[in-house]
Protein backbone atom coordinates (compact mmCIF):
# COMPACT_ATOMS: atom_id res chain seq x y z
CA UNK A 1 0.00 0.00 0.00
CA UNK A 2 1.29 3.40 -0.93
CA UNK A 3 -0.20 6.45 0.76
CA UNK A 4 -0.70 9.34 -1.63
CA UNK A 5 -1.68 12.71 -0.22
CA UNK A 6 -2.68 15.70 -2.33
CA UNK A 7 -4.50 18.99 -2.21
CA UNK A 8 -2.08 21.16 -0.30
CA UNK A 9 -0.94 24.58 -1.36
CA UNK A 10 -0.43 28.18 -0.38
CA UNK A 11 -3.44 29.97 1.05
CA UNK A 12 -4.06 33.16 2.96
CA UNK A 13 -5.19 33.09 6.55
CA UNK A 14 -8.91 32.46 6.70
CA UNK A 15 -8.88 30.41 3.54
CA UNK A 16 -9.75 26.78 2.91
CA UNK A 17 -8.20 23.70 1.43
CA UNK A 18 -9.35 20.12 0.99
CA UNK A 19 -6.76 17.41 1.28
CA UNK A 20 -7.14 13.92 -0.15
CA UNK A 21 -5.48 10.68 0.83
CA UNK A 22 -5.69 7.69 -1.46
CA UNK A 23 -4.06 4.51 -0.21
CA UNK A 24 -2.98 2.98 -3.49
CA UNK A 25 -3.41 -0.80 -3.65
CA UNK A 26 -5.40 -1.15 -0.47
CA UNK A 27 -8.12 -3.75 -0.25
CA UNK A 28 -11.58 -2.79 0.88
CA UNK A 29 -11.57 -4.74 4.13
CA UNK A 30 -8.35 -3.08 5.26
CA UNK A 31 -9.52 0.38 4.26
CA UNK A 32 -12.85 -0.08 6.02
CA UNK A 33 -11.49 -1.92 9.02
CA UNK A 34 -9.13 0.71 10.33
CA UNK A 35 -9.38 4.07 12.01
CA UNK A 36 -7.73 6.63 9.75
CA UNK A 37 -6.03 9.82 10.70
CA UNK A 38 -4.61 12.98 9.29
CA UNK A 39 -1.33 14.03 10.82
CA UNK A 40 0.82 17.07 10.38
CA UNK A 41 4.42 17.94 10.93
CA UNK A 42 5.67 21.50 11.13
CA UNK A 43 9.38 22.25 10.65
CA UNK A 44 11.39 21.18 13.67
CA UNK A 45 8.41 19.56 15.35
CA UNK A 46 7.11 16.05 15.75
CA UNK A 47 4.32 14.65 13.65
CA UNK A 48 0.99 15.02 15.43
CA UNK A 49 -2.45 13.56 14.85
CA UNK A 50 -4.98 16.27 14.10
CA UNK A 51 -8.07 14.34 12.97
CA UNK A 52 -9.31 10.78 13.25
CA UNK A 53 -12.11 8.88 11.53
CA UNK A 54 -13.08 5.73 13.36
CA UNK A 55 -14.51 2.47 12.11
CA UNK A 56 -17.79 3.47 13.74
CA UNK A 57 -17.76 6.68 11.66
CA UNK A 58 -17.01 8.90 14.61
CA UNK A 59 -14.63 11.81 14.25
CA UNK A 60 -12.15 13.12 16.78
CA UNK A 61 -10.07 16.26 16.48
CA UNK A 62 -7.16 17.88 18.16
CA UNK A 63 -8.18 20.96 20.13
CA UNK A 64 -6.18 23.16 17.78
CA UNK A 65 -8.35 22.26 14.78
CA UNK A 66 -11.70 21.50 16.41
CA UNK A 67 -14.49 23.34 14.64
CA UNK A 68 -12.33 24.22 11.64
CA UNK A 69 -11.28 20.88 10.16
CA UNK A 70 -13.51 18.01 9.04
CA UNK A 71 -12.30 14.51 8.27
CA UNK A 72 -14.39 12.28 6.06
CA UNK A 73 -14.11 9.02 4.22
CA UNK A 74 -15.35 7.97 0.79
CA UNK A 75 -15.78 4.22 1.07
CA UNK A 76 -16.49 3.69 -2.60
CA UNK A 77 -13.43 5.57 -3.81
CA UNK A 78 -11.28 4.57 -0.82
CA UNK A 79 -10.23 8.15 -0.14
CA UNK A 80 -9.87 9.97 3.15
CA UNK A 81 -10.45 13.72 3.03
CA UNK A 82 -9.56 16.60 5.30
CA UNK A 83 -11.56 19.77 4.77
CA UNK A 84 -9.70 22.66 6.36
CA UNK A 85 -11.47 25.97 6.89
CA UNK A 86 -10.48 29.18 8.63
CA UNK A 87 -6.85 28.32 8.15
CA UNK A 88 -4.26 29.99 10.35
CA UNK A 89 -0.52 30.49 9.90
CA UNK A 90 0.06 27.94 12.66
CA UNK A 91 -1.59 25.29 10.46
CA UNK A 92 1.42 25.48 8.17
CA UNK A 93 2.89 21.98 7.99
CA UNK A 94 3.27 18.90 5.85
CA UNK A 95 0.10 16.84 6.17
CA UNK A 96 0.08 13.06 6.07
CA UNK A 97 -2.49 10.32 6.38
CA UNK A 98 -2.18 6.85 7.84
CA UNK A 99 -4.12 4.46 10.00
CA UNK A 100 -4.15 5.13 13.72
CA UNK A 101 -1.73 2.26 14.10
CA UNK A 102 0.52 3.76 11.44
CA UNK A 103 0.18 0.51 9.54
CA UNK A 104 1.78 1.72 6.35
CA UNK A 105 4.94 3.48 5.34
CA UNK A 106 4.45 7.22 5.38
CA UNK A 107 3.77 8.91 2.08
CA UNK A 108 5.38 12.11 0.90
CA UNK A 109 2.67 14.21 2.43
CA UNK A 110 1.25 17.41 1.07
CA UNK A 111 2.55 20.84 2.03
CA UNK A 112 0.10 23.37 3.44
CA UNK A 113 1.35 26.92 3.83
CA UNK A 114 -0.86 29.59 5.35
CA UNK A 115 0.26 33.17 4.98
CA UNK A 116 -0.79 35.91 7.39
Amino acid sequence: VRLVESGGGLVQAGGSLRLSCKPSGIITSVFNGNDWGWYRQAPGKQRDLVARFTTTRSTIYADSVQGRFTISKDYAKKIVYLQMNSLRPEDTAVYYCNTLEESFDWGQGTQVTVSS
